[in-house]
């Protein structure tokens, strides 16, 4: 039986399995549907709009009510997934967000629309908190980053199917069928998910050495048919004493905290900021429905481009140097996407600018954040770092409205541009190096 300890120790000498084809699967379709949830608002508003169901302020509180309920997700799913395990949290939220979908479908008017969408939104802030997380404390350090970026590039490529989806969906069924759909695939997917095992190193951050060995166990038989497995390299016992959340502010963590809120603000601004506003931004400019959600069709190919980009480096270069470059590369591309017409050359530089941002996304949020949390706290660290980042993102709805009014496309994306240049400047300084290390070697020092 595995000593206290050795459980990290046995899962990064692992190599990759059927079993972690199945958790990365498993969560990476969770994550689809969940970003899949998020993206079908820009093609279900802007019908709402031209059909007068809704209006841009309303269109605004409908985002917001989406991340008012993600930040509670996000910090719901933290305490949660930190106390009754990751298994718990993520069934519980997919449920959650599958069944409002559901009834979504069948919303009388605006108002109960955007009540629904604050409890899809719990749901959708806990499957991305839950997700990623669950998902680094399975797979082994040496392929961690790629495999992490692989499921960010098959999640963000939901932007590209919600979009082809909601171009064809739309306009022959109707918007209630956007989320009728999301809500049955949400729920085959919870029957599926149901024989997915507890999080190995969060049995032992609570001191269940013995369920934790027992599927550890499992593993390395199934890893031993293909040859001998590397011996266990030693590690210093797992703190098992429980950790309250004040640590997140402790001398030792806080510069990364401040560095996971930066990377999920910044995220939140380029997403749900831009990205998810574009199809809108284009019919308030005189685009039809079916025009401005074409142009969305073809810019959101650029998000799985972007993680694909992020993937190719992943295992080469520091997340901090793919961090900065992809920022300086949505800056530059801001920089000059208004003034690009509505042609080719519109197409070209808005397709680099999302691209950029999604590497970003793979690079820092998806990547980074997990990393930069212990075990003990890992969901509550980073559950913490979401939260900030979507109470932000809800802010920010009422910020772009009211850029939009003044400035029009050009001043949105100008503001764009100086965060995205922020926190290039920011990560470029502050941020800390864990490519290819350990979970447990990555933690800070006891306060």
């Amino acid at each position: 039986m595995a000593q206290p300890g050795a459980i990290g120790a046995r899962l990064d000498r692992l190599p990759f399995s059927a079993f972690h084809a199945r958790v990365v699967v498993l969560i990476a379709l969770g994550l689809f549907i969940d970003v899949f949830d998020i993206y079908l608002a820009g093609g279900v508003l802007a019908a709402l709009v031209k059909s007068g169901w809704s209006s841009m302020a309303a269109n605004a509180r409908f985002i917001s009510a989406t991340f008012l309920g993600m930040v509670v997700g996000s910090w719901v799913a933290g305490i949660v997934g930190d106390r009754f395990g990751r298994r718990f949290s993520y069934q519980f939220n997919l449920a959650l967000f599958g069944l409002a979908s559901i009834a979504a479908a069948f919303a009388p008017g605006m108002n109960v629309l955007i009540g629904l969408r604050f409890l899809m939104g719990i749901g959708l802030g806990a499957e991305i908190v839950v997700g990623y997380a669950t998902l680094a404390e399975f797979v082994p350090a040496r392929s961690r980053a790629r495999w992490m970026v692989v499921v960010a590039a098959s999640t963000n490529s939901a932007l590209a199917v919600s979009s082809l989806v909601s171009l064809w969906v739309i306009p022959s069924l109707g918007w209630r069928a956007m989320f009728a759909g999301v809500g049955v695939a949400a729920m085959s997917l919870w029957f599926a998910r149901k024989a997915m095992p507890e999080s190995p190193r969060w049995l032992e951050s609570k001191g269940r050495h013995a369920e934790a060995a027992a599927i550890i166990d499992q593993l390395e038989a199934e890893a031993a048919r293909r040859g001998p497995l590397p011996p266990v390299v030693e590690r210093p016992p797992v703190e098992t004493a429980p950790v309250a959340i004040w640590i997140l502010f402790s001398r030792p963590v806080i510069r990364r905290t401040l560095i996971g809120i930066l990377l999920n603000i910044v995220l939140g601004f380029g997403l749900y900021g831009f990205v998810q506003w574009v199809p809108s931004f284009l019919v308030k400019q005189g685009l039809e429905v079916k025009t401005s959600l074409g142009f969305s069709a073809i810019l959101s190919f650029a998000a799985p481009v972007g993680s694909l980009i992020a993937l190719a480096f992943a295992d080469r270069i520091r997340h901090k140097t793919g961090i900065v470059c992809a920022s300086l590369v949505a800056a530059a591309m801001g920089c000059i996407f208004p003034f690009t017409g509505n042609g080719a050359a519109f197409l070209f530089t808005g397709f680099c600018l999302v691209a950029a941002i999604y590497a970003n996304n793979a690079f820092g949020f998806v990547a980074h954040v997990p990393e930069l949390f212990p075990t003990a706290y890992r969901l509550r660290g980073t559950g913490l770092c979401i939260t900030i980042g979507r109470l932000a993102t809800s802010a920010i709805q009422f910020a772009v409205v009211a850029v939009f009014a003044w400035g029009g496309f050009g001043g949105v994306v100008a503001m764009l541009s100086l965060v995205f240049l922020l926190q290039a400047m920011l990560i470029g300084a502050f941020d800390i190096d864990t490519r290819q290390r350990a979970l447990e070697d990555i933690a800070p020092a006891p306060p």
